[in-house]
């Protein structure tokens, strides 16, 4: 996760005050900002959470999920290029719908994501 929220579109859309009220540049907060597609997302960052061991940021719109390009977006705010993060469908024993519209970006802190290889997505 990069080190501080550099992007000055998402500061200026940064909830100050509130249960999820945060500092500029903080990683963790909430965010309501106008997204790539003229969409407006809100962005829940929990950052870089120690003891779960965890980075996670959650998207969602009021009325539909939001799509890849909208993912890939806020991705990018939150991660370096170089990270890679993921989406999980948890079993159906441990799914949770807090929020309808809502789909969430993991990193474990401690161990490298797994990754499958390239080529059964396709070719470079």
């Amino acid at each position: 996760m990069r080190s501080t929220i550099s992007d000055l579109k998402l500061e200026a859309a940064r909830w100050r005050d509130g249960p999820y009220g945060s500092n500029p540049g903080d990683l963790h907060g909430a965010f309501d900002v106008m997204g790539p597609t003229g969409t407006e997302l809100r962005i829940l960052s929990s950052g870089v959470d120690t003891e779960a061991a965890w980075e996670h940021v959650s998207v969602s719109t009021k009325h539909r999920t939001p799509n890849w390009k909208e993912m890939c977006w806020v991705c990018n705010l939150f991660w370096e290029p170089g990270e890679c993060v993921v989406q999980y469908r948890p079993p159906a024993s441990e799914y949770v719908n807090f929020h309808p519209n809502c789909l969430h970006w993991f990193r474990p802190l401690n161990d490298d994501m797994p990754m499958p290889p390239s080529i059964l997505v396709g070719p470079k």
